[in-house]
C-alpha cells in the first residue's frame, strides 16, 4: 500500500525503505546532468531530461529496498530518459523535414505566382473533396498521404490484415477520384460518383 502522507517526494511501502526523491536528486544532480549531457549532446536539453528523470523517480512503479542502489537507479533512469529525449527529438526532426520537402516540392519555384496559386487552388479541392468523404476513407487517405504510412503500419493501427488495408486505401482512392471529377472536372464522372456506396 503506497502511503505518501503529508509529503510526496517520500514514498512509504511496507517492504521498501523511505526516500526522500528531492534530497537524492539535489545529491546526485550533478553527475547526472554530466550524464544526460554526455547522452544528448544539447545543453539546453539537459534540464528537460533531468525533469522528466526527476518525475518518474517520484512515480517510482517498483519501490527500491536498498538504499545503496538509489544512485545505480537514478544512472539507468537518465540513461533511460535521455534515450526517450533523443527519439522524440529524430521523429521531430524528420516531421520538419519532411514538411520541409514537401513545401519545396509542393510550392514550386519561388519566382512563379501562377504556379503557387495553382498549388494552393489544388489543395482546396482536395481538402473540400476529402470533407465530402465518409470518415473511414478520409481517415486511410491521411494516413497513407499526410502521415505517409506504409500499407503495414495502416493495418496494424485499424488492426486489419495487409490485403484489407490495400482494398480500403484503393477504395478511398477510387471515391476521392469520383468526388473531385463529379464536383470540379469530368462531367461524366458525376452519375457514377453517385452510384458508389
Amino acid at each position: 500500500m503506497l502511503d505518501t502522507g503529508n509529503d510526496d517526494q517520500v514514498l512509504r511501502t511496507p517492504d521498501a525503505v523511505e526516500i526522500d526523491w528531492d534530497a537524492e536528486l539535489r545529491k546526485h544532480a550533478r553527475w547526472l546532468r554530466a550524464v544526460v549531457f554526455a547522452r544528448v549532446g544539447e545543453p539546453q536539453a539537459v534540464e528537460e531530461v533531468m525533469q522528466e528523470v526527476a518525475l518518474e523517480a517520484v512515480r517510482q512503479k517498483a519501490p527500491i529496498h536498498d538504499p545503496a542502489k538509489v544512485p545505480q537507479w537514478l544512472y539507468r533512469l537518465a540513461v533511460l530518459q535521455s534515450l526517450l529525449y533523443r527519439r522524440r527529438q529524430g521523429r521531430r526532426r524528420k516531421l520538419l523535414e519532411r514538411y520541409r520537402k514537401s513545401r519545396e516540392v509542393s510550392v514550386g519555384t519561388p519566382g512563379d505566382p501562377l504556379e503557387w496559386l495553382l498549388h494552393g487552388e489544388r489543395m482546396r479541392l482536395v481538402r473540400e473533396a476529402l470533407a465530402r468523404l465518409p470518415a473511414r476513407d478520409a481517415e486511410v487517405l491521411l494516413m497513407k498521404y499526410a502521415e505517409d504510412l506504409s500499407y503495414d503500419e495502416i493495418a496494424e493501427r485499424l488492426g486489419i490484415s495487409f490485403s484489407a488495408a490495400q482494398a480500403r486505401l484503393h477504395r478511398a482512392r477510387n471515391r476521392l477520384r469520383s468526388e473531385m471529377d463529379a464536383r470540379f472536372g469530368n462531367p461524366a464522372a458525376a452519375g457514377s460518383a453517385a452510384e458508389s456506396p
